[in-house]
């Protein structure tokens, strides 16, 4: 079993092709599954993954299409060594690397975190895509500073090969009290600053690009009052929330990546025997 060695992954990350293609009669060149909010049911005493998401482990690795796994964020409830270590136990149940992106419980005790697993944001490629691992905790949810000038570098030098950016972060960014995403509600607005820069200066970095460009938060599907998921698509842009921890609602995401270059995305139900049972995630209507 592999572990998940994501320092060894960063320092690879700009210079860095995998090439592990996958072509089965499907068209699919290669998937990867996305969960957020892994710890799962916010009052659970017990450490490591989420049992629901644990019991779906063996379905992951029998899908020989599915290369990796990122993790969007609220991967630990506190943040000690103890839960990291529980966490690490449980991911070698998985045959694949498992990128993390930091959510607000993971910073309780970063030190932890950073000496495990390097830097809380870069970018690797796989194939013809690039993909970003942000961190929006480190400024109350902006993309500031030396990450914002990692991220403008970066994508000032994106290959003309590339087909699809996939973007990762745990916080439900492009959220506002008054845009048409304000009844899409996350599980906390935890160290949200009154004003974030994501429609400001993120979104628009992305959607100059000249392909396509998909988002994943993880901060849904932990309580009765917010959202277990969500998608919306416009121009270039596809943005997707998906978690876990409430209970009927509780999901993750196969996405997978077509020989030509276009995507398409399972929408896995944790509850149901169906794991179908939630329906296409393209389907979902912004309440």
């Amino acid at each position: 079993m592999k572990n998940s060695v994501l320092l060894l992954l960063w320092l690879l990350s700009c210079c860095s092709r995998i090439d592990h293609t996958v072509v089965d009669d499907t068209g699919i060149s290669y998937s990867f599954f996305v969960a957020g909010h892994v710890y799962g049911t916010p009052g659970r005493l017990n450490s490591g993954i989420y049992p629901l998401f644990k019991d779906k482990f063996d379905m992951i690795n029998n899908d020989t299409t599915i290369q990796f796994g990122i993790f969007t964020g609220d991967i630990v409830k506190d943040g000690s060594k103890e839960e990291w270590e529980a966490v690490k136990n449980d991911i070698n149940g998985l045959s694949m690397n498992v990128y993390f992106a930091m959510g607000n419980h993971d910073i309780d005790i970063k030190n932890i975190f950073l000496d495990r697993y390097g830097n809380t944001y870069y970018d690797f490629i796989y194939q013809d895509d690039i993909y970003f691992i942000l961190d929006p905790n480190i400024d109350r949810w902006n993309i500031s500073g030396e990450q914002l000038d990692f991220l403008k570098k970066e994508l000032s030098e994106i290959d003309p090969a590339v087909k699809n950016v996939f973007v990762f972060f745990h916080q439900l960014l492009w959220w506002s009290s008054d845009n048409q995403y304000k009844n899409v509600k996350p599980n906390s607005f935890a160290g949200r600053a009154d004003s974030i820069n994501f429609w400001s200066t993120v979104e628009p970095l992305f959607r100059q690009l000249p392909c396509n460009v998909i988002m994943f938060a993880g901060d849904v599907g932990a309580t009765n009052s917010s959202a277990d998921y969500m998608y919306d698509s416009y121009d270039n842009i596809t943005l997707i929330a998906s978690g876990m921890g409430e209970g009927i609602g509780d999901n993750f995401l196969v996405v997978d990546v077509m020989s030509e270059g276009s995507v398409t995305y399972r929408l896995i139900s944790l509850n149901c025997m169906d794991i179908n049972c939630l329906g296409k995630l393209e389907d979902y209507i912004l309440p």
